[in-house]
């Protein structure tokens, strides 16, 4: 019996993304405006099948031929045929949804691998049965065994994500170990390059070590082309090494990135988009970040649009090392109501912003007020969908010319509803409260993290005149009372700085800022929370912050002491915080559940809320962004390393709760969105039922053009690169 972290349950969540009503109210323009990114969002998150696994392509392309000849109502009998269960098919169809959902077998949300929940042996028969097979016996054979061992393999280092020992990565080669990233950072530093849409490859010639920095563009040529400026492309010798910088990954996919964002620029609604697209465009074509960072620029600009829209190598989650980003693009439209009340928090902010618990000198020195929208999706291309988001990601940009925040109304919507029967660790007489509250407590905790978490706190920054942006006299570290000795030099940004704990540092930062500002009340005001109402919301937050610290062990491996989601990790470092303060404010116990298994329940006494917890985070905040403010790594990682630390000992005992954790775990729910297709000059929406066969019916009317030539491309781009893993 296979650990069931490892396979998706039949009975797993899947839940349509509505966002017919919000398309409905688009005029003609925008709805083709909003059709051509979609496509371009859509080609480029196949980008990610490349970026997950060696093998992601092949299954993908595997399970597309069989569901375009026939789809899953009619495929039914044939595995009846095989010799299939109605229970083993589900099984089957649970994982063709779950590769799309996650563009690749890995789960996007924690990076374990996932297998098919039957036998290999029907698997096979099913394939064998196949329409697709009796046209193309050789083809459909030769996708199978190159992927079919893979599928099923479940080896130490295959059961996650990770760099050498630790797991699988396609960012790096198989040979790449965390001495070669750090290397490469220091050579692409040195250069002024960004990882950001970036592979590695390393091959030993002539006695010395070669690394190939490859970009991901649609030109393949090497030298300067038309349009491009001065090419960055071309061998470089640096610390006994030779480097690479080529060009030319993911390049028949960029192609077509291009080719529709082309198309959406006719439909722009302004100058700024128009500007915009046009740099994406550039950005995609040449592999240029700093393209993408001027299209960032105009994006910023472009305040308050119908469609939003955002498109590129965006979050660096599951790179090993942290500093490469995984494709990703989306389009959503203005939920107009919701809205209203994230603008009243940014006109707030400034308000809020002295609240936070650091110096007046470790803030930026001008907040930029930002767009903070709620939108409804309508397209999200990658391995998954969050609820939030605060984009660009570039420092210098968020730094000095802004940012915006984006919240997700229709994904709230659906993927935070709870039943009573699944609700886990939590007393009964919490139970009730906690899914009346939940919905209402996060949609705050993702306005406060988004706008006043990610978009607060300065870095510290030694420009290349050798110009500060801080007072080297007088500003002092809160925590020691000495003058600052540490900041950001030339090209070092926060990401290439604290690298593998990058991520998951700063959004436990920002989820802090979430807790800590959700106790003011004008803040819950804004959101129409007062009274008692308001104090529900404050205790739910809370607590389900605390829960989620508890469920963050799911995502963590004891083999390799390592983590694999960034914001789970930030939450069991939250919940590690609150139980040190002790004073009964937190407290976490083993006990036997109702069904004689191992259980656990946690608890959180709300009338310390506003004293014990309060001050608990207020310094704990202070801590995180003196680190970060002062480019404090060493600082930084013993701080949130000690607190990430998974153990047996003291007065928990982390690892065994881990095993209870999963053996009560609910599987994350998965997404069925919507397509658009043209009809003359029209765009009409085309929706799927909330399904495993409606989601992979979703992904077979996605491509119906050029299925043929995309799953050709991919099938090149993978075996190209097959070589590299081993």
């Amino acid at each position: 019996m296979v650990d069931s972290q490892y396979y998706l349950p039949n009975d797993i969540g899947i839940s349509a993304l509505d966002c017919g009503e919000a398309f409905k109210l688009l005029s003609p323009k925008e709805k083709l405006y909003a059709h051509y990114l979609s496509r371009a969002a859509w080609y480029g998150g196949l980008v990610v099948l490349l970026q997950t696994s060696p093998e992601s392509a092949n299954i993908y392309v595997l399970l597309q031929r069989m569901f375009r000849k026939q789809p899953p109502a009619q495929l039914e009998s044939v595995a009846t045929a095989a010799g299939l269960s109605p229970e083993e098919y589900q099984a089957f169809l649970v994982y063709a949804a779950g590769l799309y959902a996650n563009m690749g077998n890995y789960k996007s949300f924690g990076d374990t691998k996932f297998i098919p929940n039957l036998p290999k042996n029907k698997f096979k028969a099913l394939v064998w049965h196949s329409q697709a097979f009796k046209e193309s016996p050789g083809e459909m054979e030769q996708l199978w065994n190159s992927c079919s061992e893979l599928i099923y393999s479940l080896e130490n280092r295959q059961k996650q994500l990770g760099l050498g020992e630790k797991g699988i990565t396609t960012y790096f080669s198989g040979n790449c170990c965390l001495d070669d990233a750090e290397l490469a950072q220091k050579f692409l530093d040195s250069k002024n390059l960004s990882a950001y849409n970036t592979r590695l490859f390393k091959k030993d010639a002539e006695g010395k070590h070669c690394y190939e920095v490859r970009l991901a563009s649609a030109v393949k040529k090497e030298c300067a082309v038309d349009g491009e400026g001065e090419t960055c492309c071309g061998k470089y010798e640096f610390e006994d090494s030779m480097f690479i910088v080529k060009r030319g990954d993911y390049a028949p996919l960029m192609e077509r990135v291009c080719q529709n964002l082309e198309k959406a620029k006719t439909y722009a609604a302004n100058e700024n988009q128009k500007h915009m697209l046009e740099e994406y465009i550039r950005s995609f074509t040449f592999g240029s970040v700093d393209a993408h960072k001027e299209g960032s620029r105009f994006w910023i600009k472009d305040k308050g649009p119908i469609v939003e829209s955002y498109i590129g190598f965006i979050e660096s989650y599951r790179d090993p090392f942290g500093s490469r980003g995984e494709f990703e693009g989306f389009v959503a439209v203005v939920n107009k109501a919701m809205s209203a009340r994230f603008a009243q928090l940014v006109s707030s902010a400034e308000i809020l912003l002295p609240e936070l618990p650091w110096p007046t000198a470790f803030e930026k020195d001008r907040f930029l007020k930002p767009d903070f929208t709620s939108l409804d999706v309508l397209t999200f291309a990658g391995s998954g969908i969050p609820a939030g988001i605060n984009i660009p990601n570039y420092d210098d940009i968020r730094q000095t010319e802004g940012f915006k925040n984006v919240s997700l109304g229709n994904v709230l919507a659906v993927a935070y509803a709870t039943q009573k029967e699944k609700l886990t660790f939590l007393e009964e007489s919490d139970k009730d409260v906690y899914i009346k509250w939940k919905g209402p407590s996060f949609e705050v905790q993702v306005g406060l993290h988004e706008l006043l978490g990610h978009g607060s706190g300065k870095l510290f920054v030694q420009d290349e005149k050798g110009n500060l942006n801080f007072d080297q006299q007088s500003v002092r570290n809160p925590e020691t009372g000495e003058l600052i000795t540490s900041w950001y030099k030339g090209s070092e940004t926060w990401d290439s700085k604290f690298s593998t704990i990058a991520s998951s540092y700063e959004e436990c930062r920002a989820e802090c800022v979430g807790l800590y500002l959700c106790l003011n009340k004008q803040v819950l005001s804004i959101f129409g929370h007062e009274g008692e109402e308001a104090e529900e919301v404050v205790y739910i937050n809370w607590l389900n912050m605390v829960r989620a610290g508890l469920l963050g062990l799911e995502f963590y491996t004891p083999e390799s002491k390592s983590w694999r989601q960034a914001h789970m990790q930030a939450r069991f470092v939250i919940l590690r915080v609150l139980l040190e303060v002790g004073e009964g404010f937190v407290t976490l116990k083993e006990r036997t559940g109702a069904d004689g298994l191992p259980d656990a329940v946690i608890t959180l006494d709300r009338s310390k809320i506003h004293t014990v917890g309060k001050n608990a985070i207020q310094k704990f905040l202070c801590k995180l962004q003196v680190c970060k403010a002062t480019a404090d790594v060493q600082g930084g990682r013993a701080l949130y390393e000690g607190y990430s630390a998974v153990t047996d000992d003291g007065a928990h005992n982390f690892l065994r709760l881990r095993e209870i954790v999963l053996l009560r775990k609910e599987a994350r729910k998965m997404f069925v969105q919507a397509n658009t297709r043209l009809q003359g000059d029209a765009v009409e929406l085309v929706e799927y039922e909330g399904s495993a066969a409606g989601l992979i019916l979703s992904f077979i009317d996605r491509f119906t053009d050029d299925a043929e030539e995309v799953e050709a491309h991919l099938l090149e781009l993978s075996s190209r690169d097959s070589p590299c893993w081993c």
